[in-house]
C-alpha cells in the first residue's frame, strides 16, 4: 500500500477511529485475571496512541510532501548505479551534443496533490552521465499545445524540494501550478516548463546536489542528464539563456550552488530560505568535509570565479534564515552577475510551506522579466527594505541555517 495513496489513508483514519471506540467499549466488559486485564488495557491504550501519531504523521507527510514512498520513509531507497569521477566539469569527458536523443515514457503523476496540479507527467530517467536512476516530473505551460505555438520554443525551470522532502512537493504542497497557470494565460508570467527531479537519491542523506566520486554524482543529475532528458522530449528552449532553477531549504542551497558553478547551464537561480555552506543541512554530504563544503559553497564559488558569471539571483529569507546568505552574495557581486535580496520579518512565517508559497507568483514574475520573457527592462524589480542588523562577520560567512535561525530566536 502506498504511504501517500489514497487507501492508507483512509485505513489509517479507520484504525484510529476503532482505536478510540475499543477502550469505550471493552475498558469496563472484560474480564480475567488482573494482571491480564491491565495489559489488555496497556495495549489498547498504546494502539491508540500508535494509529493517532501515525494519522498525523501522514497527514502532515501528504500535505508537505516530504516522503515519497516506503523507501524514502524507511531510508532503504538507492537511486545510484554508478557514481564515477566525472571531473571538475561533471561530465566525465563525455561529448554531451554528440548523445543520441533518448525518448522517454511519460505518465500522469499520482499522489497528495497531483490531481489539483493537473498536468504533471512522470517518467524514469536513467541519467547516462551521473549514473543516477530516478523519476522525473514535468508540466507543460498552457501555451504549449496550442497551434500559434507548435514552433516555439519554451523556457524552463527546475524545481528543487527541501531535505526530506519529494519532487512532487513544488506541485502539491506549494501549489506552483495551480497559481502560475491563470498568469501565463494572462502574460505576466512567461509560458515556462517546469521541471522536477528528483533529489532524494541515497537513503538518510541529503546529497548536498554534490559531486562525490564513489558516493553520487547529484550535481550532473540535476544539470546534465534532467535537462538532457527535457531538450531531447520537448521544444525546450536552449541553456543557458532560458534555463532557470529554483529552490527551497536545502533546495535553495542547490539552485544558487548549481547557476553559480553553471553559468553556461542556467541562466537565473531563485533562493528560498536556503543558505551558502553546507554545513546548513547537517545531513548534507556536501558538508561532511572542509574540502566538499568549499567546493559546494556558492559564496565562496562566485568570490573565487575567474570572471563574474552572467547569472541573476533572487534570494529572500528571514533574519537568520536565508537573509544573511543572500546579503553575503549580494555584496560580492559584480556584474554582469545581479543580486536581488528580499527580507522576510518573523511575521511573514517560518521554514516552511507556508512561508514560501505565497512567494512563487512573485519569484516567477521577477524570472519572467530577468530572463527576458518579457517587455518590462530587466533589474527593474525594486530592492526590499531591510531592517536586519547584522555584524559584517556574519554577512561574509554566508552561513543561514535552521540551526542559525533556531539559536538566534
Amino acid at each position: 500500500m502506498s504511504l501517500t495513496g489514497t487507501p492508507f489513508l483512509y485505513t489509517t483514519i479507520v484504525l484510529s477511529v476503532v482505536a478510540l471506540i475499543l477502550p469505550l467499549v471493552l475498558w469496563s466488559r472484560m474480564r480475567g485475571p488482573k494482571a491480564v486485564l491491565a495489559a489488555a488495557r496497556v495495549l489498547m491504550l498504546l494502539f491508540a496512541q500508535a494509529t493517532a501519531v501515525t494519522l498525523i504523521f501522514v497527514l502532515v507527510n501528504n500535505e508537505n510532501n516530504l516522503y515519497d514512498n516506503w523507501a524514502d520513509l524507511l531510508g532503504t531507497g538507492n537511486h545510484v548505479q554508478q557514481a564515477a569521477n566525472l571531473g571538475q566539469d561533471g561530465t566525465g569527458g563525455i561529448a554531451l551534443k554528440r548523445l543520441p536523443k533518448v525518448k522517454q515514457t511519460f505518465t500522469a503523476a499520482d499522489g497528495p496533490g497531483m490531481r489539483a496540479a493537473g498536468g504533471v507527467e512522470v517518467t524514469q530517467l536513467k541519467g547516462r552521465v551521473s549514473g543516477v536512476n530516478a523519476e522525473v516530473y514535468v508540466w507543460l505551460p498552457p501555451q504549449y499545445h496550442e497551434a500559434k505555438y507548435r514552433n516555439h520554443r519554451f523556457p524552463v525551470v527546475e524545481l528543487l524540494p527541501g531535505y526530506p522532502g519529494s519532487a512532487k512537493a513544488w506541485f502539491g504542497s506549494l501549489k506552483v501550478t495551480e497559481q502560475l497557470e491563470p498568469l501565463m494565460r494572462s502574460g505576466k508570467v512567461a509560458p515556462f516548463i517546469l521541471v522536477a527531479p528528483r533529489t532524494n537519491l541515497l537513503a538518510g542523506v541529503d546529497t548536498g546536489c554534490a559531486n562525490i566520486p564513489g558516493t553520487v554524482n547529484a550535481d550532473s543529475w540535476l544539470s546534465i542528464d534532467v535537462p538532457k532528458m527535457v531538450t531531447d522530449n520537448f521544444r525546450a528552449a536552449a541553456a543557458p539563456a532560458n534555463w532557470a532553477v529554483a529552490g527551497y531549504s536545502a533546495g535553495a542551497h542547490c539552485a544558487v550552488k548549481l547557476a553559480v558553478a553553471h553559468p553556461d547551464r542556467y541562466r537565473a537561480a531563485i533562493s528560498l530560505s536556503g543558505y551558502n555552506d553546507p554545513i546548513g543541512e547537517r545531513n548534507s554530504l556536501a558538508a561532511q568535509s572542509v574540502a566538499l563544503r568549499e567546493q559546494n559553497n556558492p559564496y565562496l564559488l562566485l568570490r573565487k570565479a575567474a570572471a563574474p558569471p552572467r547569472i541573476a539571483l533572487y534570494i529572500s529569507g528571514e533574519s537568520g534564515d536565508g537573509y544573511q546568505a543572500g546579503v553575503a552574495l549580494e555584496q560580492i557581486a559584480k556584474a554582469p552577475t545581479t543580486v536581488h535580496v528580499v527580507y522576510l520579518p518573523r511575521s511573514a512565517g517560518g521554514h516552511n510551506m507556508a512561508l514560501w508559497r505565497p512567494q512563487v507568483p512573485t519569484v516567477f514574475e521577477w524570472l519572467t522579466v530577468n530572463m527576458g520573457q518579457s517587455h518590462v527592462r530587466a533589474g527593474t524589480t525594486p530592492l526590499e527594505p531591510s531592517s536586519a542588523g547584522s555584524t559584517h562577520a556574519a554577512l561574509a560567512s554566508g552561513s543561514a541555517s535552521r540551526a542559525g535561525a533556531v539559536r538566534k530566536r
